[in-house]
Order: structure tokens, then sequence, then C-alpha cells
């Protein structure tokens, strides 16, 4: 009968003791009795060949311990949160985790996850859409001393941050140009800057610039422009169809939007009996601008907190239908929306009770939805009483979007995406020197649409 020899070794893998017991057949035993030196005759054969014996049970016990390790899968909602004194309007950012209270639709969810200004935090990623309207934030833009003070604030962007700057509404064509990607150089800066100017002032005396400068655009936006694609085009059409989207709106009209290769936006909108009720065709709009923004930005820097800062005059027709859409867009891809505004022009106040209710039967919304998409997604709308105070007023966005608090609960295994927006509601409750509760205003997202755990391709089948 043949002997056999044990070998036991013990490992320590994840806190859990595992033991490897291997037999060895008798000819890679080593001889009994007294000892003998260690490579007389095929020792050093037996020697390599119990070793890689060893080596094989070592890899069997950690494929065994691999096998038996349980995955989990972490799935954490993250909002940031503005909180700010009532009384002086300034942010405050030295609160601790006790006094913030997180509610998902109605009910309380433990923090998991905190931090405020001075801790780590993502990267800002900020994306400047300029209106270059004449009539709107364009005759102030083609100011130098308003591109100057501008220039200035985006140069107190932290370490890390970046800045990238889309113009809009450039001439008759309603096109849109991307003037710099995201860059903190503030040489970069200062010369799109330059050229924002430029394009105003060209635009108000009645020029346009070559085509190839309306046409250019950074390298990083365009590739990821290409890779956001939703369907095949000829390369030689610009304005072969890319993607076409219907929207069905809270009051049953609903609005067909088709994206052509060139940029440009083709809409139709029909009533709740099915009839077209105004249809327009290459066209560039706000929430075509939201929509690329996002788009691209999710693309570029998708480890960044990214946020739009939409600078107008306040004017910025958009469809009810379209509005929602770039509202539940905002929320599903955690952007931060502000606005940065100036006074309308005086003629327009006289208009606006008038047009607003014509504008309305038509479905569209003149004004005061850039303050309402940022209010629902967590952001500022921030109003200057004239152009000297551009500056001031974008110092302010910058610096209330750096204040603020990073909160995050972590969802349950069995909490299974429903499709479905659920409300978030920030509080926090916080007293003052003599013991008595602090008025504070809190500005964040106002919802989020639940991750996940099934792949994509699973989840579409199934639908």
């Amino acid at each position: 009968m043949q002997s056999s020899q044990i070998i036991s070794m013990q490992t320590l893998t994840q806190g859990r003791e595992v033991t490897a017991t291997t037999r060895l057949h008798r000819s890679l035993n080593y001889r009994s009795g007294p000892s003998q030196p260690l490579f007389n005759g095929f020792a050093p054969l037996r020697l390599c060949l119990t070793i890689l014996v060893l080596v094989l049970s070592v890899g069997s016990a950690t494929a065994q311990e691999v096998e038996d390790t349980i995955r989990i899968k972490t799935r954490v909602v993250f909002l940031d949160a503005l909180v700010k004194d009532k009384k002086t309007n300034l942010p405050i950012s030295n609160l601790p985790q006790e006094n913030f209270e997180v509610l998902d639709n109605g009910k309380t969810r433990s923090i998991s996850y905190f931090t405020r200004e001075g801790q780590a935090r993502k990267p800002l990623a900020l994306v400047l859409i300029l209106d270059l309207r004449d009539d709107g934030a364009g005759r102030f833009l083609k100011r130098p001393e308003i591109i100057k003070a501008m220039e200035e604030q985006l140069a107190k962007l932290p370490v890390g941050d970046e800045v990238a700057i889309m113009a809009m509404d450039i001439g008759e064509d309603e096109k849109r140009i991307w003037v710099t990607q995201f860059t903190n150089e503030r040489s970069t800066i200062a010369a799109a800057l330059a050229r924002v100017q430029s394009m105003c002032a060209s635009h108000a005396e009645g020029s346009e610039e070559s085509p190839a400068q309306n046409t250019k655009t950074a390298e990083g936006i365009e590739q990821a422009a290409k890779e956001i694609k939703t369907a095949a085009d000829p390369k030689d059409d610009p304005k072969a169809i890319i993607s076409t989207e219907v929207i069905k709106g809270k009051n049953g009209g609903t609005l067909t939007r088709t994206v052509r290769r060139d940029g440009s936006v083709d809409i139709k909108r029909t009533n709740k009996k099915g009839n077209v009720t105004i249809e327009m065709n290459d066209i560039y709009d706000m929430a075509s601008a939201i929509q690329d923004a996002s788009r691209q930005g999710q693309a570029l820097r998708p480890n960044s907190q990214l946020s739009i800062v939409w600078i107008s005059d306040g004017i910025a027709p958009i469809f009810f239908e379209d509005r929602d859409a770039s509202e539940l867009a905002l929320i599903r891809e955690n952007v931060t929306f502000n606005s940065l505004t100036v006074e309308l022009r005086t003629l327009f106040k006289f208009l606006m009770p008038i047009g607003k209710p014509i504008a309305g039967w038509m479905g569209l919304s003149l004004y005061g939805s850039a303050k309402y998409l940022a209010q629902q997604s967590g952001g500022e709308a921030v109003k200057v009483g004239s152009a000297k105070d551009y500056g001031t007023g974008l110092s302010r966005i910058i610096g209330n979007l750096t204040a603020r608090y990073s909160l995050g609960f972590t969802l349950a295994e069995d909490e299974m995406d429903d499709g479905k927006m659920h409300t978030l509601e920030v509080r926090v409750k916080a007293k003052d020197e003599k013991g008595k509760n602090r008025k504070l205003s809190v500005s964040s997202r106002q919802g989020y649409y639940m991750s996940s755990l099934v792949p994509k391709d699973t989840s579409a089948k199934a639908q």
C-alpha cells in the first residue's frame, strides 16, 4: 500500500482563515529516518515538485475564496446643498453633519457621506452659456470693462476647477460656438472672452465672422460630440438627422425635436387634439444649449461636478414641454443650473404683459424659465441691476458653488429602479450665539432618479 504525507498550509484572506490540504505521492516524500543532505540524489527535483504542488494548492484555495466572496454593489445618491443666512444672504459653510436632514419622498434618509468647504470635493466643471443677442446680454458683453471683470472672476477659480465657454444665438442663424473647451489656464480664458467681445461688436455693427470662425470648435468638444451621436449619419450631409425626441407635456401637448448633424434643431408642436400649432426649423434655443452642454460636459468631465451658468437678459423663449424635459435632464445628470441676468430694456418691460399671454397660448415661456430651472436643480438665479455688476454676480455664483455641502445616502440592495423621479428635500437646523434657531435658506436639487442594479442591456430587453 502506498504511503502518503499530508502538508497543511494556512492563509488569511479578507479576515477569514482558509486551510489548504494536499496529499503527496510517496515518490515526493522525504526519506524517513536520519536526516540527509538536501541535494543528495534527486532531492532538488523533489523540492521543485513540492513547491509546485504548494503553489497549486494556494491557487486552488484562492480561487475557492474568490468564489465564496459576496459581491455587494453600493449605490449612493449625491446632492449638493447651499446654506445661506437669510439676513445677510451669505453662505454658511462650517455646519456639522448633525445639522442636516435629507428627505426622500418625505422619508428621512441616513446621511452616509458628508463634506463641506475646505474638505475633499469633486472638481468643478463650469460651462458659461452666453446669449450674444444684441438686444440681450450681447449689448453688455461687447464692452471691454465687463469682459475684463468676468475674466478676473474666472481667474479666481480654485485649482482643479475648469471652465468652458459657449456663445449662442449668433446672427440670424441661431447657432452656437464653443469658444473654448474646459480649461483653467488664465490666458486661454482671456483669449476666449476677448473673442466673445469681438463677436458682439461685429454683430452690433451688422457684420459677421468668417465661416471658418463660426464653425471653429474646440477639439475636445468636437470629439465628445462625435461620441454622443445617437445614430449613424452620412459624413458629407450636415443636415442629416442624428436623433428625434418626442416629448409629451403635462397639458397634453406633444413636442417633437429633430436634431441634425450640424447642431440645428427642428421643432414641431401639436396640441392634445393632434393638431400642429407651431413648427420651426433650424433653431438653437435654450433647451438645445442645456442639452448640448450637459451631454458634452458629462462626456469630457465625467468625474467633475457639472454646473451651467446661463448669462442673458432673462428673455429665453422655450416651450413648456422643453422646459420640463430640461428640468428632468438636469436632475437626472445632477447638473446645477445657474442664471445671471440683467434688467430688461424699458421697451421689453412695456411689452411683456402683452407678449406673455400670447406666448403662453402658443405653449411658450418667454421669461423666467432660467430662474425656474435654477431653483429646481439647486442653483442660483442672480439678477444684477447694471452691466457693471456682471463681474460681481459671476463672483457670487462661483463662490456659492464652491461653498456647498456634499451629501449622500446609500440605497439598499432591495430598492429597485421604478423609473420615477424621487423628490428630495434638505432641511438644516442651527443655533445662533444666543441659542435661538437661525433663519436659513437651503438650495439643492429637488429630486433624483434611482440607479438600477440591472445591467442596461438586460433592463432594456425587459422593458
